[in-house]
């Protein structure tokens, strides 16, 4: 399999430190409440449910303000495009930080977390859209898989920066792991007006032209001098968008839900990322230095081990990445749910006979049963969900089907840890059974309902839940794409000799053979109109 150009792979990666955003922000406040002067600076209470509360408050609102993100981020990403919707998300990032980093009363700080849970739902819907929308087919599982990759980073990065105010004046800690919050956002501000627009956006807005530079820009290879890669992904973009509006298809929040096939998409996609999430994830990512001090693990250790689990999470994201476009989307998220399920079973029955005890061996089986755990997670279920979620839904409504999927992300974890100081503090260990039993349901109605998707375009894809689809190019005989490429070569060199703005106009086949011979196809506006 060749690899993406350079400048792709530069691309998805630069962007993706807002995904860095998300997981550094998401696991900050993990490593906070392990460190007691935050609690004395806003004179709360760890002995009764006073507590407990402001814990389960700071992370229900932080997802709160995530499930606020996710369906409002849609209007922004149709409307602004891509790339400007990242920058405000970024932005938001930074001044809520900041917010934060300055609270001097418990309501600013919880107000602050809102914001800030705002902040990385936008970024947590948008950068995956804007990955797989710049990424080829065979190489979208690696690409946006990024974004899985960055995400824990910064969890791993949270850890470390825990552990090392462990160690720093007490009065400030708590403060610096909150400002260092602004970094990843302020970098990808930056650096952000050298981004492309996403071609498939710039497309829908009848900007195939500029669709086309990005394009040629970012999938460019010495083995393909002529660019037959992205002539033939923009031909398949523009078709099938085309026959998109002919059909009527949806393109907004009421009409998805009045389609079969689109209704069904925003099930599997809401269904994936609550089911990720139903493993228990961020309970234990969220609570981590505390499940380490039940079982009897104390000091900067606890911390320590934070940082560490979450690199090997990275890690194996990474390698979740490399498979993800062998192995296939479906299969490797069976192999994860189940053996996050087994994992966790093993550590529950750790906990439930030695926490709190002083037996090292008991505990020490706590300790590998998570790191377990998150090697299942890691390994299948983080990037997967990301990238399964942004590629199933076509251009017109992938903001709104993709915000929506996120928002189960963000209503599964306000869910589980907005009851989970309360619940560990009333059952104990009996809570883990909530995360052992649902993935368990879920890796069923997976196996039984979801439809692969590896290796087919985003344009292709729609076949899969009963939608036309213009153009096969991933099943297209190497004769037909000969004569599709020597067609394409001329069709925009014309174009481009005789009209810069009339690309998408030299694009219309009558009697398309790839397709069906009866279909005309033609755009809907010239681009010389805009």
């Amino acid at each position: 399999m060749a690899s993406g150009s350079y400048y792709n792979v530069l691309i998805v990666t630069f962007v993706a430190l807002g995904s860095f955003t998300y997981g550094f922000n998401s696991a900050i406040m993990g490593v906070v409440i392990g460190l007691p002067e935050f609690f004395r600076y806003f004179n709360i209470s760890l002995d009764n449910n006073e507590g407990n509360s402001i814990t389960g408050a700071t992370n229900g609102l932080y997802c709160g303000g995530g499930v606020f993100g996710c369906i409002f981020v849609p209007f922004f990403l149709k409307k602004y495009g891509r790339k400007r919707t990242i920058q405000l998300g970024a932005l938001v990032a930074i001044i809520s930080a900041a917010l934060q980093s300055g609270s001097v009363h418990i309501a600013m700080f919880l107000l602050a977390r809102f914001l800030n849970g705002i902040s990385v739902g936008m970024l947590n819907t948008s950068i995956p859209i804007f990955q797989s929308e710049v990424s080829l087919a065979h190489e979208r599982g690696r690409m946006v898989g990024t974004h899985g990759v960055l995400v824990v980073s910064g969890y791993s990065a949270a850890g470390f920066v825990g552990y090392g105010t462990y160690f720093a004046d007490q009065k400030v800690g708590w403060r610096l792991c909150l400002a260092i919050q602004i970094v990843a956002p302020l970098l990808l501000c930056l650096g952000s007006p050298w981004l492309p627009e996403s071609p498939r956006w710039l497309v829908d807005k009848d900007r195939s032209r500029d669709g086309y530079e990005v394009l040629r820009k970012l999938h460019h290879k010495d083995d393909d001098p002529e660019d037959h890669a992205a002539k033939e992904e923009l031909y398949q973009i523009v078709q099938q968008i085309y026959l998109e509006r002919s059909e009527g298809a949806p393109n907004s929040w009421l009409t998805m839900f009045q389609k079969k096939s689109y209704r069904k998409r925003l099930f599997l996609g809401f269904i994936t990322q609550f089911i990720a999430q139903s493993t228990g994830v961020l309970v234990i990512n969220n609570y981590q230095v505390l499940l380490y001090k039940n079982l009897g693990i104390t000091g900067s250790l606890p911390l320590a081990l934070n940082g560490v689990y979450n690199g090997v999470a990275a890690f194996m994201n990474w390698i979740n990445a490399l498979i993800l476009d062998r192995v296939g989307r479906i299969r490797i998220m069976l192999i994860g749910l189940t053996g996050c399920a087994l994992a966790l079973s093993c550590f529950t029955a750790m906990v439930a006979t030695f926490g709190g005890t002083e037996n090292r061996t008991g505990n020490a089986f706590g300790v590998f049963f998570l790191f377990l755990f998150v090697f299942f997670y890691g390994g299948s279920m983080d990037a997967t969900s990301y990238v399964y979620c942004s590629e199933i839904f076509p251009t017109s409504v992938r903001a709104q089907g993709n915000g929506f999927s996120v928002a189960g992300l963000f209503s599964a974890t306000l869910i589980y840890t907005q009851v989970a100081p309360t619940a560990f503090a009333e059952i104990g260990w009996r809570y883990y059974l909530v995360f052992i039993i649902t993935p368990l349901i879920g890796a069923i109605v997976m196996w039984k309902f979801f439809p692969e998707t590896t290796r087919l375009s985003l344009e292709e894809i729609a076949g899969l839940f009963g939608d036309d689809v213009a153009l096969d190019l991933t099943h297209l005989s190497p004769e037909d794409k000969a004569v599709l490429d020597k067609n394409l070569d001329e069709m925009i060199a014309d174009a481009t000799s005789q009209s810069p703005n009339g690309l998408s106009g030299a694009l219309i086949l009558k009697d398309n053979a790839h397709r069906n011979p009866d279909v005309v196809h033609h755009i809907a506006k010239s681009e010389s109109q805009v």
